[in-house]
């Protein structure tokens, strides 16, 4: 398996992992998106409570330029931790929610 499908499958196991743990209701509904063209995934919230819209991003994660980039996380989860242990090389991981001048003090990639 190249690459490219072996990181689109360590993400999309990562996410359906963590995102089988959220509960969904009547009202907020939760969304596992896995745009494996684009390489875009998200796991999302998106509903009302109450009087309230929800629409929440908890994770999200690109495939860009042969690197997996962690944009969001909103879990007390260290996925980009988890990828390593996959298998995913330290520099091919990089933390697009941190500034970009923070990235080279980080034990990850940096674009």
């Amino acid at each position: 398996m190249d690459k490219l499908a072996q990181y689109r499958q360590y993400v999309q196991t990562l996410m359906s992992r963590y995102a089988e743990d959220d509960v969904s209701d009547d009202e907020v509904e939760m969304q596992l998106i896995c745009d494996t063209e684009r390489d875009h995934y998200q796991w999302m919230n998106v509903g009302w409570e109450h009087l309230n819209r929800i629409y929440r991003s908890i994770i999200h994660i690109d495939i860009k330029d042969g690197k997996i980039w962690l944009q969001q996380n909103l879990t007390d989860q260290n996925p980009a931790e988890e990828l390593v242990a996959m298998g995913v090389p330290r520099e091919d991981i990089v933390l697009g929610l941190q500034p970009p001048y923070k990235r080279p003090y980080t034990d990850y990639g940096v674009a």
